[in-house]
């Protein structure tokens, strides 16, 4: 098995498993979503189609997400992992955010199975990995197509426990988790964002707290249903 990270969504990559990394906050809230009850989450890349889908779902759905870590106003909720376990709220999570859906897109229009991974569900998604069989190409979404160093963190963290043939770019990605002494330290180290995810960002550097790992199911429309 050869292990890939690509840092940014804009770097070309392929393998038969991708794994979607946005670990502030996309990644971990959909992992929270789907063992809270949720039965689906629709990952948009934009407002526009997040809110036309609300529209044709209704009561079924609602719709979360956010700007550069700020809530999209009009939004039935945000995207804070901490929210989303608390229980679904309807059947259907329609989410929109500023890097994470739309890297789970790209992603699943390179590789044939698309897993979602963070810091909350690190062995069960590598353990899903392997089993799936094949090459991993890791993507982590950045902040605005650029390198964020949190994610890198998280990326490096997979290929620990992945194993395998690493590339260049994965051993890097290794070298920058063994960097920090805890999770928690990886994950502040960034420095995008907007004050007052604290909570958020403790909440997203537990470990193994799920089993849950999320998968893209197919396409409807423009949006990506992914399943638990």
């Amino acid at each position: 098995m050869r292990v890939h990270a690509a840092f940014t969504p804009a770097e070309e990559g392929s393998a038969r498993v991708g794994i979607v990394v946005d670990v502030i906050r996309a990644s971990s809230s959909i992992a929270v979503a789907l063992a809270a009850g949720y039965e689906r989450v629709l990952c948009c890349r934009e407002i526009e189609e997040a809110h036309a889908l609300r529209a044709e779902l209704g009561e079924d759905a609602v719709v979360g997400g956010e700007r550069e870590g700020v809530v999209v106003p009009g939004f039935d909720v945000g995207a804070s992992p901490r929210e989303f376990a608390a229980g679904a709220r309807a059947t259907t999570l329609i989410l929109s955010t500023t890097n994470g859906t739309a890297a789970i897109l790209t992603a699943a229009a390179r590789c044939e199975t698309v897993l979602v991974g963070s810091l909350l569900n690190l062995q069960a998604t590598a353990a899903a990995a392997r089993a799936a069989g094949g090459d991993v190409a890791i993507f982590c979404a950045g902040f605005k197509g650029a390198f964020a160093l949190d994610d890198a963190y998280c990326a490096g963290r997979l290929v620990q426990e992945l194993g395998g043939e690493a590339t260049d770019a994965a051993i890097a990605a290794e070298l920058v988790a063994r960097s920090f002494p805890t999770a928690l330290a990886g994950l502040n180290a960034r420095t995008y964002g907007p004050p007052g995810l604290e909570a958020d960002i403790e909440y997203c550097a537990q470990e193994n707290l799920l089993t849950t790992v999320p998968r893209f199911s197919r396409m409807l429309a423009t949006a990506a249903e992914i399943v638990a």
